[in-house]
C-alpha cells in the first residue's frame, strides 16, 4: 500500500530516532492514511479513496464532487 493521499498528497517523512546516548537510527513518519469509500452522485458509483485523516475532514468540508475533481486535476486516478 502506497503510503500517500490522493487529494492532498501528503508522503512519508523521514528523519531519526536518537536514542539517550545520542546514537541515531534512520526513522520514517508516515502519514494517517485511510481507505474510505463515497457515492459519487454524478457518476451512478461508489469511490474507494486512499486518504490522509486531514484529507477525510477536508472532503467532509468541500464534498466529495469537488473532492474527486481536485484528485483529477493533480492527474490522480478515480
Amino acid at each position: 500500500m502506497s503510503a500517500q493521499c490522493q487529494l492532498t498528497g501528503a508522503k512519508p517523512g523521514f528523519g531519526n530516532n536518537i536514542s539517550h546516548s545520542h546514537r541515531r537510527t534512520p526513522r520514517r513518519f508516515d502519514p494517517n492514511i485511510q481507505h474510505k469509500r463515497y457515492w459519487l452522485a454524478g457518476e451512478g458509483r461508489t469511490v474507494r479513496l486512499t486518504l490522509s485523516a486531514r484529507a477525510i475532514k477536508t472532503v467532509d468540508v468541500i464534498g466529495v464532487e469537488a473532492a474527486v475533481a481536485r484528485i483529477r486535476a493533480r492527474g490522480g486516478k478515480v
